[in-house]
């Protein structure tokens, strides 16, 4: 079976690879040329565990190619997956320029039936106005070409994305037609001979699981950050209320742990896209809206936890901040708790110390040279008043407390992610502060 992936980013590149493991021949495209040329030379563009290794392992069977022309692969795939990107745009509305023009390339150019998938997190409607374009151009030729489209959403979690494709606890698909249905099950069977995990709905239902699933677990993880500030002026113990809560199988354990606000490609985006979708429809997301709210807000907690510890006379002190990206195995910054963080520091005249194991470089692009770049969680330390515990990275679950008190002008502690223990903390002679 031959497919072709259009878009390397993040869901591209790990769906494309992880079906090349299966043997079927994939052929990922991508207008940036740069990118193409430094993915065929054994270069990879993102950071996700394993994914150079399999990259690499397939590229060299035969099975993961890669090209900057969709209209030259067309003729010899019978599924093309759109995985493009689509920002938020200026409303917080889903962008579907790039997906739409995906569409349009695919009908300019096809000569026999294709089945295009969008793979891409997309409004409800969206499949609709792919096929709709794809139609148009056909309908320019002057061609009769049978096509389908489909949803297809993507469920995977940054540093543990692999094994979510290679082995997921569901696949959700959109049809239209039986061909479509039989082509899309053909496709994940390979990955799925243990047990039959194939949702199979119409594609407006497809296209709006995606955002409700991120939506209900942004809403988790803001309600429990609400419980816990509220502990917090009440006396309560968040860790014990979330044990309580969690024990309670209505409810489950899952995405109830407080911390310094969520970020990342997916959760921040998906919110707003689909409380603009309810706008356009005539409808008010309430729970959504503040969801968000608290969230942003959030972002700020771990500075006014410092700020209060200094009474507000933060000028000239220094700060370590361990971990960067919005969650650990991954370099990815986007709407990370720690560029806010960074800057109110900064704007406070505090001279910043980072560590990240893995997304130094991307903070370089992002926030540039406003702080201090360490080389390692201790150097960060190095004569600090305060750390900053922000991206809970297994490296600095169990650190040295001796070498870190030694090495700290002042023994603060503010931990975002609620990993450490506050008796311990105590008894290595640290003021300790956390969420909740």
């Amino acid at each position: 079976m031959k497919i072709a992936i259009v878009g390397t980013g993040y869901v591209g590149l790990v769906s494309g690879t992880c079906f090349a493991d299966m043997s079927i021949e994939v052929t990922c495209v991508d207008v940036d040329k740069a990118k193409i040329e430094k993915l065929e030379n054994g270069i990879i563009p993102i950071y996700e565990p394993g994914l150079e290794e399999m990259v690499l392992k397939n590229k060299k069977a035969g099975t993961l190619r890669f090209t900057t022309e969709l209209a030259d692969v067309l003729d010899d795939v019978e599924v093309v997956f759109n995985t493009v990107s689509t920002p938020p745009d200026e409303d917080g509305s889903a962008d579907l320029k790039y997906v739409l023009e995906v569409a349009r390339t695919i009908g300019r150019n096809m000569k026999h039936y294709v089945l295009v998938v969008t793979k891409s997190t997309v409004p409800v409607g969206t499949s609709q106005k792919v096929k709709a374009a794809i139609q148009a151009e056909l309908d320019k030729r002057g061609e009769k070409i049978e096509f389908d489209v489909a949803s297809n959403p993507e469920f995977l979690k940054e540093g543990a994305a692999i094994s979510d494709f290679m082995s997921p606890d569901r696949v959700v698909v959109g049809v239209e037609s039986e061909r479509a249905k039989e082509l899309m099950t053909r496709l994940y069977r390979p990955f799925l001979l243990n047990r039959d995990r194939i949702i199979l709905t119409d594609i407006p239902s497809a296209e709006m699981i995606k955002y409700a699933a991120n939506s209900m677990l942004a809403t988790r993880i803001s309600f429990m950050n609400d419980i816990a500030n509220l502990c917090e002026m009440v006396g309560a113990d968040v860790n014990m209320v979330r044990k309580g809560i969690g024990s309670d199988t209505r409810i489950g354990n899952k995405f109830l742990y407080p911390g310094c606000g969520y970020g990342g490609s997916c959760f921040p985006k998906d919110v707003k896209a689909l409380i603009k979708t309810a706008d356009q429809n005539g409808y008010e997301m309430k729970v959504l809206k503040a969801v968000e709210e608290v969230n942003e807000k959030q972002k700020s907690i771990l500075f006014e936890k410092l700020s209060k510890h200094y009474n507000g006379d933060l000028k000239g002190k220094t700060v370590a901040v361990w971990g960067l990206a919005f969650k650990p195995e991954t370099d990815d910054m986007r709407e990370a708790p720690a560029i806010v963080l960074i800057d109110k520091l900064i704007q406070e005249g505090v001279t910043v110390k980072v560590y990240d194991p893995i997304a130094m470089d991307e903070c370089r692009r992002r926030v540039g040279d406003k702080m201090i770049y360490c080389t390692d969680k201790y150097e960060a330390v190095l004569d600090a008043d305060a750390l900053m515990l922000v991206t809970e990275w297994k490296e600095f679950r169990v650190p040295s407390y001796s070498v870190m008190k030694k090495t700290m002008r002042e023994p603060i502690v503010i931990d975002g992610r609620n990993i450490y223990d506050k008796r311990e903390m105590a008894d290595n002679g640290f003021t300790y502060y956390k969420i909740g």
